[in-house]
């Protein structure tokens, strides 16, 4: 019923929306139908949210040029309707403004509308009023909840309409999705969770977008809606209707980062290989998530304890720049797929073995007329293997794309783009210029310990976090009175306490002074904080400042998920225990620094602000410093080094960058610097920086800053000293390629019906935008060793160096020709040679 419902919504839709530049939307088993096209189509998640509307075209286009059809994002519900009928969509919350930026790119958009994102955004992108109404449940047939959820569904469609921006308006939006992952939990609601799906179906439709609709990790979804893939790999997924395409929504590039979690990176060569395989077993639309990720400003972050790099080891990194050579290998396979478009979309497949984990897949428009993959999906053993009478030689773990059935366009496994160094440690002097605040004159303000205004409230008990802060601030303090009537005066006696919590952090404090510090982690929030200390005779204050790191995004009834202590037990000397839980607490809600908005640009000439010269406290918790500094020269990334520093929260002129824990080190073990691509991967399998914080870099938008002085002001919770901090700025890049004499040509230099236009491979190095090629580091044809950073010639080295500067320097980009005949033949014909050039890119 929902699918004729659906057909007559599209013929209504199409008769509305009568003008020019409409575009009909529908899909088939094949894949979304397009103005009566099968498609296959390319998609990226880009948060709005994540970076500046001023640098949406950029990514945008960088998207574009790298191959995509498709923008993917999220409606971040909590942050368009701070309170309930209050909206905002102001700033980077500017979803008309991005939509219409896809649009002018050339793109199409998929709108995720939810409106549950889980993102690692805080509380899943629910606004956390919605919690607070009584009676409400989430994700359920709850009448309350439902009422919301539908009344944002039609408010986004609407502003959507309103614009003209779904396509057969002539807009952009060619997919929209309801709910999010719901399949993952379904189980947890029992029935009311079945209803919910049906419900939720409904109502999507009912509100004539004229475009599909999908629901991912859904296999109930109910027609017409579109089930579709989440997870590292999908090629073996199917959708649960025949008449449905094979869709991917979320390809984990890599994955997210956690403070106390080391930097998880996924190797392309296997990202490529998950591609590759899903269009072989008829994919038709693939999304990767993130293709840009970015930042997670202020207080946005989910939980618990999601860092504020949301980098993702994506395409295009936090920063904006392109990250290589995920970028131009997957740009590549990209080219290469889309040579095999009719095939995929309009002919029919063949399945044949080709030996033990190999496999080929053959698409047919005629019985002369086809296009090939070849897959090896084996992990260790590379295989050679005869195809219509030809042989192929096949890596492990690797898929081969022949879009005339005869020859090889593409490899997953050989990786022939550049590779960019974007401030890595090889060359840090050279890309990055440092400006140091160590001769900055701070100023501070130290927080007040325990109940600092007249807003506190008391209980005989010990109460949740979130429902007692609301979310409007990290902090809650939790204060009481303790006293042992057998200490004599000016005697002490020393007590042990242990306090449990459900997350995600906590201080204590007794008599004002800290003696302890505890805290959870990514996969369990909760911990037990146990302290020593000497009780003095009369009143003992116990003052515990519980702390909050993102809000839980994700699972089963995420939203009533709880924080902060639970259990409060001191034991003496003669190991008599007393349950502090049901005694009075008085309680305050954030810090005195937050109320006096002490981060603000209004508070920067305060005389609350305390100045000695020279005499800044360091290593102190819970201290607000200040200090102004000029904006970093150029027009490159801007970062805040906080290494030195512990954890807090840090601010340039009165915005917040997040939230940051430098003194949380990563396990020491566990890391590969060479990861091995082959085989399952999986969130652990590749990670870096063992033994380092998760983060010690913060990215600045150079939009926030101004000419002349800015404020910077650092809430540190733990201890830490300011004159480390110091702003990096990105003033440059190498690059460096390697080249084989047996490796294929540039994929985009292949015309259907005619092969390539030169078997000849091509070294190809290109700079960011606004940046040239202002030297060559290393340059050597033959049999160089080592990597980008440490390439040293080997035992046959031909000099290019005047070759490659010729055709490269002054220039943004180069292209050069991989053969003994343009390179010279100082090493023997019959070895195979390898181009390796390292080049700077400067402004």
């Amino acid at each position: 019923m929902l699918r004729m419902l659906f057909l007559v919504i599209l013929v209504l839709e199409a008769n509305i929306w009568d003008v020019v530049d409409s575009t009909t939307v529908t899909y088939d088993s094949k894949a979304l139908v397009v103005d009566g096209k099968r498609r296959i189509m390319q998609s990226g998640s880009v948060h709005y949210p994540r970076t500046m509307p001023e640098v949406w075209p950029e990514i945008i286009q960088k998207a574009k040029e790298g191959g995509l059809d498709v923008i993917e994002t999220y409606v971040f519900w909590n942050y368009h309707e701070p309170a309930r009928g209050e909206y905002y969509f102001g700033g980077r919350f500017d979803l008309v403004r991005f939509v219409k930026d896809v649009q002018a790119a050339g793109l199409f958009v998929h709108l995720r509308i939810g409106p549950y994102a889980c993102a690692e955004w805080n509380y899943g992108g629910f606004p956390v009023w919605l919690h607070f109404i009584p009676g409400i449940q989430f994700r359920t047939t709850n009448v309350l909840f439902q009422r919301e959820m539908e009344r944002f569904l039609e408010k986004i469609v609407k502003m959507m309409k309103d614009e003209n921006l779904f396509a057969s308006q002539g807009g952009p939006i060619i997919l929209a999705q309801v709910e999010n992952e719901y399949g993952n939990v379904e189980w947890a609601y029992g029935v009311g969770g079945e209803l919910y799906v049906e419900w939720a179906a409904e109502i999507a439709v009912g509100l004539n977008t004229s475009v599909p609709w999908v629901m991912c990790a859904q296999e109930d979804a109910p027609d017409p809606i579109i089930n579709t893939c989440n997870g590292f790999y999908c090629d073996q997924f199917v959708p649960n209707a025949p008449y449905k395409p094979k869709m991917w929504t979320e390809n984990y590039v890599g994955w997210f980062l956690a403070f106390g979690y080391a930097i998880p990176y996924r190797p392309v060569e296997d990202l490529a290989f998950a591609v590759a395989r899903f269009f072989e077993t008829g994919g038709t639309f693939q999304n990767y998530y993130m293709y840009f990720g970015g930042t997670n400003f202020g207080r946005t972050a989910g939980g618990p304890l999601v860092a504020t790099s949301y980098d993702y080891d994506a395409p295009i990194n936090e920063y904006g720049l392109i990250n290589q050579p995920k970028w131009g290998h997957l740009r590549d396979l990209h080219i290469s797929i889309k040579k095999c478009e009719e095939h995929l979309v309009y002919g029919n497949v063949t399945q044949m073995s080709l030996g033990v984990n190999l496999e080929a897949h053959v698409y047919y428009k005629s019985p002369t007329d086809c296009a090939a993959f070849l897959a090896n999906y084996g992990s260790s053993m590379n295989a050679t293997v005869i195809f219509n009478g030809k042989s192929y030689f096949l890596p492990a773990w690797s898929v081969s794309i022949l879009p005339d059935c005869k020859n090889v366009i593409f490899n997953t496994a050989k990786v022939v783009s550049q590779t960019a160094l974007n401030g890595d440690d090889f060359t840090w002097d050279v890309t990055m210029r440092e400006f140091s605040l160590t001769t900055s004159t701070w100023s501070w303000y130290k927080e007040k310990v325990g109940i600092w205004g007249n807003n506190s409230f008391e209980a005989t008990s010990l109460l949740e976090q979130i429902n007692t802060t609301k979310d409007i601030s990290d902090f809650l303090w939790y204060t009481t009175t303790i006293m042992d009537a057998n200490i004599m005066q000016n005697q002490t006696k020393e007590i042990d306490v242990l306090i449990g919590s459900l997350g995600h952090a906590a201080l204590l404090f007794v008599n004002k002074r800290p003696v302890g510090f505890g805290y959870g982690n990514h996969d369990d929030a909760s911990f037990l904080l146990s302290a020593k200390f000497n009780l003095s005779s009369g009143n003992n204050t116990l003052e515990v400042l519980s702390m909050m790191i993102g809000l839980q995004n994700y699972g089963p009834w995420f939203d009533v998920q709880g924080a902060g202590l639970y259990s409060v037990i001191v034991i003496d000397s003669e190991n008599r225990k007393e349950d502090l839980s049901s005694t009075q607490w008085t309680y305050q809600v954030g810090l005195e620094g937050e109320f006096l908005g002490l981060q603000n640009l209004t508070m920067a000439n305060s005389s609350i602000w305390i100045h000695h010269g020279s005499d800044t406290p360091i290593n102190q918790s819970l201290i607000w410093y200040k200090t102004t500094f000029f904006p970093p020269e150029g027009k490159g990334p801007v970062s805040l080094n906080l290494s030195g520093m512990g954890k807090g929260q840090a601010w340039v002129n009165g915005l917040s960058i997040g939230r940051y824990w430098s003194s949380y080190l990563s396990p020491a073990t566990g890391c590969s610097e060479n990861c091995d691509y082959r085989g399952t991967y999986d969130a652990s399998k590749c990670l870096k920086k063992c033994g380092q914080p998760a983060q010690n870099l913060y990215h600045v938008p150079r939009s926030w800053l101004q000419p002349g002085e800015n404020l910077l002001v650092i809430h540190e919770e733990l201890g830490g000293d300011p004159s480390t901090i110091s702003f990096l700025t990105q003033k440059g890049q190498v690059l460096c390629g390697r080249v084989s004499e047996d490796d294929l040509p540039p994929a985009d230099t292949w015309e259907q019906g005619l092969r390539f236009v030169s078997r000849i491979p091509q070294l190809r190095l290109t700079c960011e935008p606004g940046w040239n090629i202002v030297s060559i580091i290393f340059a050597s044809f033959g049999n160089p060793q080592g990597k980008c950073g440490a390439f040293v010639r080997g035992s046959c080295h031909t000099d290019v160096s005047s070759i490659v500067h010729q055709a490269c320097i002054g220039k943004q980009g180069c292209s050069i020709p991989v053969s003994a005949a343009e390179l010279g033949g100082a090493c023997p014909p019959n070895m195979v040679k390898n181009l390796v050039v390292e080049a700077l890119c400067m402004g």
